[in-house]
């Protein structure tokens, strides 16, 4: 598990690559470069696209080497980590599965339900040592360092990997693929669901001439939180995410049914996380997230 410094001296960092180079891919990948990882390669299925324009112009300013197809980005790495979105995890992994040598770790760092997370472990048997990892805190500003959990049968053997050599955070979950997998999407039940509960019953506030009367009303039930920044921070985040997250919040929907709890709540947070985050792109909303809750609420009832 070696690559070399630009010395030409060999460097006990593990030789990366990323599969899915969006968001999360690029904050893990650009904190790990300055952590001295000098072996990363990265591929996206927007790369080949004009709309991958931006993808490819984070990598190189990264340092990434640009692969040009998922087999060329697994070649000779240690450490596969999966960054796609929620729907393309699986076809993610079928994706580099016949190319992959040398056993690498497969990180599964996507948002999907723990059904799926196993039936791509089971894909991935015997080609690469797969990891059940969820992330559980934005992933900015700490980017390689946000905190992971990590589940399944090699994460025991790749955590010191993942603290020593390449200062990251985590603890481990469980044995068992999944596990990890569980808590995030449980979880965002409550996270994404507050969210969606605070556009939907500010956006009847707004049009009611009422916001402020609510948001005082709120801080005496819950008086520890400051209502002005919630509100303004779930919209913006909405705002900004809304289309990631309603794919995340089907996989949370999944994994209630797995359970045998219907998703009731959950799928009205997927139809309202869908909903604000197309208006997000388009440019009223787009841009009133720099101007305020005011201005955010009047461009979504105003559409």
């Amino acid at each position: 598990m070696t690559s070399r410094e630009p010395s030409g001296q060999p460097s006990n960092k593990p030789r990366l690559c990323f599969i899915g180079f969006g968001e999360a891919g690029q904050a893990i990948a650009s904190g790990l470069r300055e952590a001295g990882v000098e072996s990363i390669a990265a591929w996206d299925i927007l790369f080949p696209q004009a709309e991958g324009a931006p993808l490819r112009s984070a990598g190189a300013a990264i340092g990434a080497r640009l692969a040009s197809c998922a087999a060329d980005a697994v070649a000779s790495c240690d450490i596969i980590v999966a960054a796609v979105t929620a729907s393309s995890s699986l076809d993610a992994a079928r994706s580099v599965a016949p190319h992959i040598a040398g056993n690498p770790y497969y990180l599964d760092i996507n948002s999907v339900s723990p059904g799926r997370k196993q039936e791509t472990a089971r894909l991935l048997e015997g080609t690469a040592r797969y990891v059940d990892v969820a992330i559980l805190a934005p992933i900015h500003p700490r980017r390689h360092k946000t905190p992971l959990l990590l589940a399944g049968a090699h994460a025991r053997a790749v955590l010191p990997i993942l603290i020593d050599e390449l200062e990251m955070q985590g603890a481990i979950a469980s044995d068992q693929v999944g596990a990890a997998a569980a808590l995030k999407m449980i979880r965002s039940v409550m996270i994404k669901g507050i969210e969606a509960l605070t556009a939907e019953c500010f956006m009847a506030a707004e049009r009611a001439g009422i916001v402020e009367a609510v948001a005082a009303s709120l801080r005496n039930n819950y008086p520890t939180l400051d209502w002005p920044k919630v509100i303004e921070y779930n919209l913006e985040r909405m705002a900004s995410h809304g289309i990631r997250r309603a794919d995340e919040m089907e996989q949370s929907a999944a994994t209630l049914a797995e359970l045998g709890v219907a998703p009731l709540m959950t799928n009205g947070t997927v139809a309202r996380q869908r909903e604000i985050g197309a208006l997000g792109r388009e440019e009223p909303l787009r841009n009133a997230k720099a101007l305020g809750r005011d201005a955010m609420l009047a461009a979504i009832n105003n559409r």
